[in-house]
């Protein structure tokens, strides 16, 4: 299933994810740093999402409250709690 996310309070606008019984698949940042972005995607392909939300929520960027990966986390809570 295709899920898109409205990132909030980071450089990213949007996070759109391809999740198959539970299990993230491809996951593309749109805008924001895109090294880091892709890298993150990358690195959480075929991981379950509890285990990417368990390691990517609660990162903060800068004085930021939150970060690209932490929205990652976000989108994927959504995901579980619907």
């Amino acid at each position: 299933m295709e899920v898109r996310y409205k990132a909030k309070g980071v450089c990213c606008t949007e996070i759109v994810l391809q999740i198959d019984n539970n299990i993230v698949n491809e996951v593309t940042f749109i805008g924001g740093c895109p090294g880091n972005s892709h890298g993150v995607g990358e690195l959480v392909k075929g991981m379950d999402i509890l285990e990417v939300i368990s390691r990517l929520d609660g990162i903060t960027c800068r004085k930021r409250p939150t970060s690209c990966p932490d929205q990652l986390a976000q989108a994927l809570k959504e995901i579980v709690h619907a």
